[in-house]
C-alpha cells in the first residue's frame, strides 16, 4: 500500500512540475518576455510546505502511509485549489479505479486522526504558546452561531489582533438558537486545552442565560454576555431596574 502511495506522490510531483512549467511558459508568451525555456523546463517547483511544527504534529498521529497521503492531498489542493472529493479523486495519482480513489480519500478524511482534537487542537495549542508573550496568560474567546445554508454552525473562536481564529465548532442538528447543553459541549474541550491560561468568553444576546453565566463562573472563566435592553437587573441593596433605564 505504502509503495503505491509513494509512487503516487512522485507522479503527483512530476504532474505539478510539468503543469507549473507550462503555466510559466504561457505567462512569458503572454507578456512578451523572452526567456530561455530550457531553464524553465529544468527548474523544479517545490510544494509550498506547511510550517515545521504543523508537519511534526501531523506526522506524530499518522502512520507513514497516512502521512504520505496527506502530503499528496496538500500538494493537489495547493495546485488545483479545490476541496471536492470527486475532483481530488480524478487527479489523485494512484493506479486504481476512480471510485476506489474516491472511497480511499473519503475513508482517509473520516479517520480519527483527521478529527478536530487530533488534528487541530495540538496545532492551535502550539501556535498560542509560540505567539503569546510569556507573561500573557489571558485568552479572549467569542462564541457565535450562524445559519449557513442548511448547516447550523456553532463555533468558539480565539480573538487575536482583531481576528477570530476558530478553535472548536459543532454542527447543530436543528435550526435556531443553541441551548445550555450545547453551549457547555462547545466550551468544555477548551477547559483542558487551555488550562494554563485565564479565559474570557464573549457572547451576544443569544447567550444571555444566567445558567450559562453561573456555569462559566463555576469553571473560573470570566465572561461578557450581552443582555437585552429590557432585561431587569438588581444591584446589591437596590430594587430591580431595566438596563435601558440605566443608560447602558
Amino acid at each position: 500500500m505504502i509503495c503505491h502511495i509513494i509512487e503516487g506522490a512522485e507522479r503527483a510531483q512530476v504532474f505539478c512540475d510539468k503543469a507549473a512549467e507550462a503555466k510559466k511558459i504561457e505567462e512569458c508568451d503572454r507578456f512578451g518576455v523572452k526567456k530561455d525555456r530550457s531553464g524553465i523546463l529544468n527548474k523544479t517547483y517545490q510544494m509550498i510546505m506547511l510550517p515545521k511544527f504543523y508537519q511534526n504534529c501531523a506526522h506524530y498521529v499518522r502512520t507513514p502511509a497516512q502521512y504520505k497521503m496527506l502530503e499528496i492531498l496538500l500538494m493537489l489542493l495547493q495546485f488545483h485549489k479545490t476541496v471536492t472529493i470527486e475532483k481530488l479523486a480524478t487527479v489523485f495519482p494512484q493506479p486504481i479505479r476512480f471510485e476506489s480513489r474516491r472511497q480511499s480519500i473519503q475513508r482517509f478524511l473520516l479517520l480519527p486522526q483527521s478529527s478536530i482534537p487530533y488534528l487541530w487542537f495540538p496545532l492551535i495549542k502550539r501556535w498560542v504558546k509560540n505567539s503569546f508573550k510569556a507573561g500573557n496568560k489571558r485568552l479572549i474567546f467569542a462564541i457565535d452561531r450562524t445559519q449557513w445554508r442548511s448547516q447550523n454552525v456553532f463555533v468558539i473562536s480565539l480573538i487575536e489582533q482583531k481576528r477570530a481564529i476558530p478553535v472548536y465548532w459543532l454542527l447543530l442538528p436543528k435550526r435556531g438558537c443553541s441551548n445550555l447543553g450545547e453551549q457547555k459541549k462547545l466550551i468544555r474541550p477548551l477547559l483542558q486545552l487551555f488550562k494554563e491560561y485565564q479565559m474570557l468568553v464573549l457572547g451576544d444576546r443569544e447567550f444571555h442565560s444566567i445558567k450559562l453565566a453561573n456555569w462559566l463562573h463555576s469553571k473560573g472563566i470570566d465572561f461578557v454576555l450581552c443582555q437585552k435592553k429590557g432585561t431587569y437587573i438588581r444591584q446589591e441593596n437596590q430594587s430591580h431596574q431595566r438596563l435601558q433605564s440605566l443608560g447602558i
